[in-house]
């Protein structure tokens, strides 16, 4: 078996610590996470899953330890993971003052995408027909649907998703599990902290729980999980 090597890991974290104030929330997490793979991050509130996915992100800095996207250290090279990355956040980030469609525009801008992929878009994330509202209307999914919209833009090779099902209804679950399946067939990776399992279940290889600031066993999801799951969920 061929060893894995620092660059072809989407994720390489070694023991990660993060406090705040006095309070460590994060104390020495390790983590491994490879192209192709999904991966889904549970733990009670406040175990410390949202500043992991900052740290990744390069939103955060880590107290102690290490982190590397695609052999790119998140500290020293912080500018090079941000090309790589696509972060959704637990609150969407939208600009509530400009439409939809503005709101894709001036991504569009950032990324120094093709303006023509902006109405495609909209509509692949269900939101053409209200393109030229003003997001502040919008409903709580609708504006995690013009999230998903901008990640759509990123295409990036790392996903990292707090709660990406939150506030959406069965058409949005779908598509979010499109948007995942679809950048992992590109070579991408995705690490989501999730509730639920059963909204993930079809797309996710693996589990983790962060308890006590540390990662625990992985749990791989198989398809018996899978069915269980969706079952449950009925």
């Amino acid at each position: 078996m061929t060893a894995i090597g620092t660059n072809d890991l989407a994720i390489d974290a070694e023991n990660v610590a993060r406090r705040f104030e006095t309070t460590w929330v994060l104390r020495g997490v390790d983590l491994r996470l490879s192209a192709g793979e999904v991966v889904g991050l549970l733990g009670a509130n406040g175990t410390g899953k949202s500043t992991l996915l900052r740290i990744v992100a390069t939103l955060l800095r880590p107290h102690a330890g290490s982190v590397r996207v695609f052999g790119h250290d998140v500290v020293r090279a912080s500018g090079d993971v941000r090309s790589l990355v696509g972060y959704l956040a637990h609150a969407p980030g939208v600009y509530g003052d400009l439409t939809a469609r503005e709101n894709l525009a001036f991504a569009a801008s950032m990324l120094d995408r093709d303006h023509a992929e902006v109405d495609a878009t909209l509509e692949r994330v269900g939101l053409l027909d209200v393109a030229d509202q003003t997001v502040r209307v919008f409903s709580s999914g609708m504006q995690r649907r013009l999230a998903i919209g901008r990640l759509l833009l990123i295409r990036p090779r790392l996903l990292l998703l707090d709660e990406p099902y939150s506030n959406l209804d069965t058409e949005g679950v779908a598509l979010v599990n499109s948007v995942i399946a679809e950048r992992v067939d590109a070579g991408a990776a995705a690490l989501a902290v999730v509730h639920e399992l059963a909204p993930a279940a079809s797309v996710l290889d693996r589990t983790l729980t962060l308890a006590d600031g540390r990662l625990g066993v992985t749990e791989r999801v198989d398809e018996k999980t899978v069915i269980s799951l969706v079952a449950n969920d009925r």
